[in-house]
Parts: C-alpha cells; structure tokens; sequence
C-alpha cells in the first residue's frame, strides 16, 4: 500500500530548533536539488502490532515538520516543494525491501525514516546503502543498525536495545530481583533484546533462570505456555521480562495480569513501552512498572507544547517514536538547507558530529563514528491510577539517563 500525503500548512505556533539558525541559501535558481523539490518516506507499520505507536501519527509528526521548517525559512527556504511519500511494510522484511526500493527508485524518496521492526529496518539500511540514499532509522532497536549492518547513509535516531537493557535490566536487577525469566519475539529485535538485558542483568548481579522466543508476529496473541511455565522454573525468577511491544504487550500483560503472576511472586519488568501500550493497558494493569523512555511529552514545557500541537492535529498524544520522526525530518531539512542541495554525501557531512536540543533530543550528538545520535534517556515508571491526574499523563520520570551513559560506545564492528 501507498498513499501521497498532502503536507499540513504552518502552525501559527512554529517550534524554533536551537542549533538550526535562519541562514541557508536564498531560494532561486543555485540550489541543486534533484527535481527541484524534496521528498521524505514515512516506511513503517499502519495495520499492525506497531501502528498505534507510530503508523499513520508518524507521518502527521512528519508534516508538523515540514510546516515549521517552511515557517521558519520563509522565502529563504532552500525549496518549499516538499512532499511526503508514505507506505505500509507490514512489519514484514520482504516487503520492507520492495517499499524502500520503490520509494528511491520510482517516488524519489530523498529520505526514508521510521521503519519499526529490527529485521525489517535492517533490509532497508542494505537498500539505502546500494542506492546511497539516507535512512533515519526511528522505530526498530537492534544495535545491529550501528553495528556489523552500519552504513555512510544510515542513521539510528530514537533508541536501540542497549539503552533500554542498560536502563531498565541494571535497575530492575539491583532494586526489585536477581532472577530473570527472559521471553521475547524470536526475531531480530527481540533477539537483540534478549541478549541485551542478560548482559545488563549479568553485569548487575543478576541471572536469567530461562527464556524463550516467542513467534513473531503472534497470530494467535496466546502466550499462556511461557507464561505458565515461569513460576515453575527451578531456581523460580522473581522477574519476568517481556520484550514484547506494542499489541504483543498488550496482550503479554493483560495474561500475565490473568494468570495472577505477581501474586505468586513473579514481578514484571517491561523491555520496551510506548504511551500507547499503557492506554490500551490503563495504569491500574501497569502501575508501577519501571521501564525506559527515550521521550515523554508531559515531561516539561517544551515537550507539552509539542504534544498539545500533534493532539490538535491527531486527537493523541505522542509517543517517542512521533517526537523523534519530528526530530528526524526537521534536522535532515536543516541540513539539506545548510548544504544549499539533497545530495546525501553533502548532507551526510553535514550532520556528521553535530550536537542537536530540539524537542526530542536533549544534550543530542549525532555521532560521526557509526552514525547512533545519542541524546538523554529516561528511567519511568507508571502511576497508579490515583495519580493520574489528565487522559495521557500516565508516567513519572524517576530519573534522566545522560546521555553518555544511555547508549553504548561505537561499535568496532561498524565501518562507515
């Protein structure tokens, strides 16, 4: 399936980006911009486990912005022709190939971002490496992404396995329990994540008792047989970790929360979780799980202004994952504006070292070793009903991950 979206006209309300300037080339006849426009691809899940938190929403952040970019340039904009492409993968990687290939080839894609699913992410970061075009990665997790799979034309925006692992895993081990059941979606993200957390839980004093892999997409949404199987486990894990997301943790936590588990003394720590898990969940079936955030929009005033501006235009708040395509899109076209072109080795230079604060990025740094933009994470957890205060506010920060700790040092498997 694709679909041309229209790009949404400037908010009176435009987001100023600190870092981004009001320079660039005057608009005219110099730029050298291939049909003189430009074009972003929104490739990800919109019918899916992983449409509610990103989908559709991600291109509406990608139109917010587009609209800011054209309302902070005005007539000095490097090109106001700008359209988004936008296709469904169904978190399949076969598919994911075709799209990325028919979005450079045939639509003229200059950038594709998002792309959920790690084994689907990695099929298009092999197209956009043989095609030379730009790939911001925002919704799989492998760290693969700035690993063995790194590219030039290739970046991982938003989070990878080893922030959510070091951040919650560490945590969970050294303040809730020692023993671990690890279950997990057995393909390339959850494979990633399992090796992940028993790193982080090993290295904290921690042991992982049993795991298994889980088939991916379940079809079924029956998870009962994992389940069941960890209180019998010998020695018994006082956690289980799910690295389900989206509608597969939904549905882990809604079981898990039948079948009474932490009654019989095995808590839940959650790998990955968006802000739509919990309002599909409610807090009452989450309350006081701690787990790691790359974003959250009540998190201060300038996030809550972004928040109010997509709920405008989508009637939800946003997840990390619509904050950092917003990111995403907003610093290619800085850069595509610096650079005066959409040629991907000129804007590649251009973003290669820069430190970024814009709404999602706080203390960011685009790394010029492998191309991971590291930025601060966040240790949260949910609130019990009680305190919730307004629909969506359903997470306290207990603690900012800088970010020279959140992600991991570049990987010597990665040559760019």
């Amino acid at each position: 399936m694709r679909q041309s979206v229209g790009v949404a006209a400037a908010s009176a309300a435009v987001l100023l980006v600190a870092g981004c300037g009001g320079g660039g080339p005057q608009s005219g006849g110099d730029q050298k911009l291939t049909g003189d426009k430009i074009v972003l691809g929104v490739l990800n899940d919109q019918s899916g486990a992983y449409s509610e938190l990103s989908g559709r929403n991600s291109v509406t952040a990608v139109e917010m912005a587009i609209a800011d970019f054209k309302a902070r340039h005005g007539d000095k904009a490097v090109t106001t022709n700008i359209s988004v492409e936008t296709a469904d993968h169904q978190n399949k990687p076969d598919v994911a190939n075709a799209k990325a290939q028919e979005m450079y080839d045939r639509k003229g894609v200059d950038l594709i971002l998002d792309v959920p699913t790690s084994s689907a992410a990695l099929k298009v970061a092999d197209v956009a490496k043989e095609k030379k075009k730009l790939y911001f990665n925002i919704g799989a997790a492998t760290t693969e992404l700035t690993g063995k799979s790194c590219n030039r034309y290739t970046f991982h925006w938003a989070y990878d396995t080893y922030m959510l692992a070091n951040g919650t895993g560490k945590t969970t081990t050294e303040q809730i329990g020692k023993n671990w059941y690890i279950l997990y979606p057995n393909y390339a993200f959850g494979q990633d994540m399992e090796k992940s957390f028993t790193a982080a839980i090993t290295s904290a004093g921690g042991t992982v008792v049993g795991k298994d892999g889980a088939p991916f997409p379940n079809t079924s949404g029956d998870y009962s047989t994992f389940l069941l199987k960890a209180p019998t486990l010998n020695p018994k894990p006082q956690v289980l970790g799910t690295m389900q997301a989206g509608a597969e943790l939904v549905n882990v936590v809604k079981q898990y929360n039948e079948f009474k588990l932490r009654d019989k003394g095995v808590g839940l720590a959650v790998g990955l979780m968006f802000l739509t898990d919990i309002h599909s969940l409610t807090p009452t079936a989450l309350a006081g799980t701690t787990y790691t955030d790359a974003w959250y929009w009540n998190f201060d005033q300038r996030n809550r202004e972004f928040a109010d501006r997509f709920q405008k235009e989508t009637g939800t708040r946003p997840t990390f994952a619509h904050a950092a395509n917003y990111s995403a899109a907003t610093q290619y076209l800085e850069a595509a504006q610096a650079a005066g072109t959409d040629d991907a080795d000129a804007v590649v230079e251009g973003l290669e070292g820069k430190t970024v604060d814009d709404v999602f990025l706080r203390n960011g740094k685009i790394r010029a070793e492998d191309h991971r933009v590291v930025h601060d994470a966040y240790l949260a957890q949910v609130k019990p009903q009680a305190e919730v205060t307004e629909p969506w506010d359903y997470v306290k920060v207990l603690k900012t991950i800088p970010a020279a700790e959140a992600f991991r040092a570049p990987s010597p498997d990665c040559t760019l």
